[in-house]
C-alpha cells in the first residue's frame, strides 16, 4: 500500500460547523427550535419549492410522506428493486405493500416501462429514487402518474442539489425526501428534509412528525417523534451553504476518474441527457473481459489502501422480507447490477494523487 488510506466515503466538515453547534449549545436551546425553521426555509429556496419540513433520517421523511399521502393498508406502492431497503420498508411501515420495478441497465434509476407493467387498481403511487445522485426519468415517470391518477414521490436522499433538465430534484413529484446522513452529498450528522408545494400534505407532515399533535396536549392523529434537532440544523445550515461547492468537487473527481479508467470490461458512469449528476457514488460495472470479478477487483483495491463498497449487492425483490412476494425473473436487470456494480472513492475531500491512485490502481490490472 502507497500512502494513506483512501475511505470510500468522507464526509467534508470543518471548524464553522463546530462553531454552529457550539453556538446552539450555548444558547440552550438544543431540540427544535428557530434553527431548524431556518434551514427548512432556506432548504426550500434552495430546491426552489414553497414548503419543506425537518426530520430526523431520511427514513422518517419518507414514512412521514407515505402517511401524508393516505397510503395504508390495501394500498400498493411501486418502488425500484435496486436501491436502498428504506425505499421499500418505509411503504411497509405504513402497512401497504411494494410492488418492485426494474431498473434502467446505465442510469440504475426505475425503468418507466417497468413501472406501467406494475400498477394494479390497488395502486396507489411510485417512488421513484434519484439513485447516486443522477435525477430518474421524471417526465416518464410524470406522465404514467397523472395519467393513471398516482402520487409520485422523488427519492432524493443521494441527490442534494442534483437537476433533470434545468430544475433541482425536490419539486419534480407530489413531494421529495431527502437524507442527511453523515455520507450523503450534505449532512446533519442524521437527520432528513420533505420538500413540496403542496401546502395541505406538508401540515399533515408536520402532525405525522410531532406525535399528532395540533397544539400543546392536542393530538388530532397518530403520530411520532420525527422531529430535528436545531444542533443537526446547525450543522445543516453550514453545510447548505457549501453543498455546490462540494458537489462541484465531485462532478469534477468523477470527470476525472471517468476519464482515466479505460480497462475494458470496466463501464464508467453515464448519465443522461438533460441531467445534471451530483455523484453521491461513483459505482463502475465490472465485466468481462476485465481479467478480475467485481468481487476480486475489491479485494486488489483494497490491499492498494482503496475503499471501495457494493451499493447494492442484494436487490429489494430477493431480500428475506420480501423474496416469498416476488415471482422469479422478476427484476433481471437488478439481480445484473448487484453482481456487478462497484463504487469507488469520489468524495470532495479526494486530492489530485488520490485520484491517480484509483485510477492506476484499475489501470495496471491488464
Amino acid at each position: 500500500m502507497t500512502g494513506a488510506r483512501i475511505p470510500i466515503a468522507q464526509p467534508m466538515v470543518g471548524e464553522e460547523e463546530i462553531t454552529a453547534v457550539s453556538s446552539v449549545l450555548r444558547s440552550g436551546m438544543l431540540a427544535q427550535g428557530k434553527k431548524v425553521e431556518e434551514l427548512e426555509h432556506r432548504f426550500a429556496a434552495y430546491c426552489g419549492t414553497d414548503h419543506a419540513v425537518a426530520v430526523n433520517s431520511g427514513t422518517a421523511a419518507l414514512h412521514a410522506a407515505l402517511l401524508a399521502m393516505g397510503v395504508g393498508p390495501g394500498d400498493e406502492v411501486i418502488v425500484p428493486s435496486f436501491t436502498f431497503f428504506a425505499t421499500a420498508s418505509c411503504v411497509s411501515m405504513c402497512g401497504a405493500r411494494p410492488v418492485f420495478a426494474d431498473v434502467d441497465a446505465d442510469t440504475f434509476n426505475i425503468d418507466p416501462s417497468s413501472v406501467l407493467e406494475a400498477i394494479t387498481p390497488s395502486t396507489k403511487a411510485v417512488i421513484g429514487v434519484h439513485l447516486f445522485g443522477q435525477p430518474f426519468d421524471v417526465r416518464a415517470l410524470s406522465d404514467i402518474c397523472v395519467d393513471h391518477r398516482l402520487d409520485l414521490l422523488e427519492d432524493a436522499a443521494q441527490a442534494h442539489g442534483a437537476a433533470y433538465h434545468e430544475k433541482k430534484v425536490g419539486g419534480l413529484g407530489h413531494a421529495a425526501c431527502f437524507s442527511f446522513y453523515a455520507t450523503k452529498n450534505m449532512i446533519t450528522g442524521e437527520g432528513g428534509m420533505v420538500t413540496s408545494d403542496d401546502a395541505q400534505l406538508m401540515d399533515r407532515i408536520r402532525l405525522i412528525i410531532n406525535h399528532g399533535q395540533q397544539q400543546k396536549y392536542l393530538h388530532v392523529r397518530l403520530g411520532y417523534n420525527f422531529r430535528l434537532t436545531d444542533i443537526c440544523a446547525a450543522i445543516g445550515l453550514v453545510q447548505l451553504k457549501k453543498l455546490d461547492t462540494m458537489n462541484g468537487a465531485r462532478i469534477h473527481n468523477a470527470d476525472r476518474l471517468t476519464r482515466e479508467i479505460t480497462a475494458t470490461g470496466i463501464t464508467t458512469p453515464y448519465c443522461a441527457t438533460g441531467n445534471y449528476h451530483v455523484y453521491h457514488q461513483y459505482v463502475v460495472k465490472v465485466g468481462d473481459p476485465f481479467p478480475l470479478t467485481r468481487d476480486a477487483l475489491a479485494e486488489h483495491l483494497n490491499r492498494k489502501g482503496i475503499g471501495t463498497a457494493i451499493h447494492y449487492p442484494i436487490p429489494l425483490h430477493r431480500q428475506p422480507l420480501y423474496a416469498g412476494e416476488s415471482p422469479e425473473g422478476l427484476c433481471p436487470v437488478s439481480d445484473r447490477l448487484s453482481r456487478s456494480v462497484l463504487s469507488l472513492p469520489v468524495h470532495p475531500l479526494l486530492t489530485e494523487q488520490d485520484l491517480s491512485r484509483i485510477s492506476g490502481a484499475i489501470q495496471e490490472v491488464q
